[in-house]
């Protein structure tokens, strides 16, 4: 990239390549110049330090770094995903839980150096995979400092914990580096998601690379034991969420059909019933907008009636691996990314927090 900004900026060029092309052919300058890495393809100069739709420039920014407890068994296993939650989203979900991160820009620079230490560090810590959040807008970086991270040391299988919003080009750059996809596929509504997450092809666009992701990563599922206790642990193959939408079962009966019919036997559902109205703090022009556009849902709890229906429309689809989540009422998991945690103490244990650096250090 063009720019490396002081320590503290935010523009630091965490690859230090200054965009010269990788092994592979690829250029970084190129890719954050006139950016099209996501299927926005917004066309920002973002190596000059401009910000796209993502609200990010060339600078890889991170909010908190932990392990996380409350992912999917396969994936939190025994000692919890090594999760790295990344500033900025090529989506603007209204009803986002991490939107003071994804929306609101909280977190900070780090240097290809330091990503990989966070990345070693939650190694040495037990993780049992390192865990990206939302990182569709910053792949040639992630690239570099993954590769920079396993050069040092890195082992742990690596996962892409995303929206679905991605492109396959670009993740044709992580292949290799990851191995375990964790993406949502939101709705199959051009309307809904439209009003939703501001993106009217997000189905379109998501049901492309979640091909690519199954294709590209077939199912690989071992039997690891700790203390005399034997769990599944995922070491390649791809998750896909779906998080149902107080009020649209319609929608839910849909994506279901389409992973019947795409993903059953190749991939593993996760169908979530944990959606929890979020106490937005933001300027009162942003909080009118939300407000309109979860005018499309029933911005509430689940309750017990859509789960048993949940319930008997999974039975009745009888996928060959799915999880889904007991209902609960309990909001308390909901984060904080201003605190060191978080998260509840039971959920994650803090590693890294954008404002004090290691915690142990």
């Amino acid at each position: 990239m063009a720019l490396c900004a002081k320590q503290n900026e935010t523009t630091c060029n965490p690859s230090g390549n200054n965009g010269d092309s990788d092994a592979s052919g690829w250029s970084q300058q190129a890719l954050y110049a006139a950016c099209t890495q996501c299927p926005r393809s917004c066309k920002i100069d973002r190596a000059s330090g401009k910000r796209g739709f993502c609200a990010e420039n060339a600078g890889l920014r991170i909010a908190v770094a932990c392990l996380h407890f409350g992912e999917e068994p396969l994936i939190t296993v025994h000692g919890g995903s090594g999760t790295i939650f990344l500033t900025g989203c090529n989506l603007r979900c209204a009803f986002c839980q991490n939107y003071q991160i994804s929306q609101q820009g909280m977190g900070r620079a780090v240097t290809k150096q330091e990503f990989a230490e966070i990345c070693l560090r939650l190694q040495d810590a037990g993780a049992e995979n390192i865990n990206l959040v939302t990182g569709s807008h910053h792949i040639p970086v992630l690239a570099e400092g993954l590769s920079e991270a396993r050069r040092q040391g890195l082992t742990l299988p690596v996962c892409w914990n995303s929206s679905g919003y991605d492109s396959p080009e670009m993740l044709a750059l992580l292949d290799g580096l990851v191995t375990i996809y964790l993406p949502d596929l939101k709705t199959l509504s051009p309307v809904l998601s439209r009003q939703l997450c501001a993106a009217e092809d997000y189905a379109e666009k998501a049901k492309a690379a979640l091909k690519w992701m199954i294709s590209h990563n077939p199912l690989k599922i071992v039997e690891v034991e700790k203390k005399g206790e034997k769990k599944e642990k995922m070491l390649q193959g791809v998750i896909i969420r779906h998080l149902f939408l107080p009020g649209r079962f319609d929608e839910t009966a849909a994506v279901l059909d389409w992973l019947k019919n795409n993903a059953d036997g190749k991939a593993i559902i996760s169908l979530m019933s944990q959606y929890t109205p979020v106490p937005f703090k933001d300027t009162e022009s942003e909080l009118a907008r939300r407000t309109k556009a979860l005018s499309a849902i029933e911005n509430r709890l689940v309750n017990k009636s859509e789960d048993a229906d949940l319930q008997d429309l999974i039975a009745a689809y009888d996928f060959e691996y799915l999880f889904y989540q007991d209902l609960s009422d309990d909001t308390s998991w909901l984060p904080d990314f201003t605190r060191t945690q978080p998260f509840s103490n039971a959920l994650a244990k803090p590693l890294w927090h954008w404002r004090d650096g290691f915690l142990n250090d």
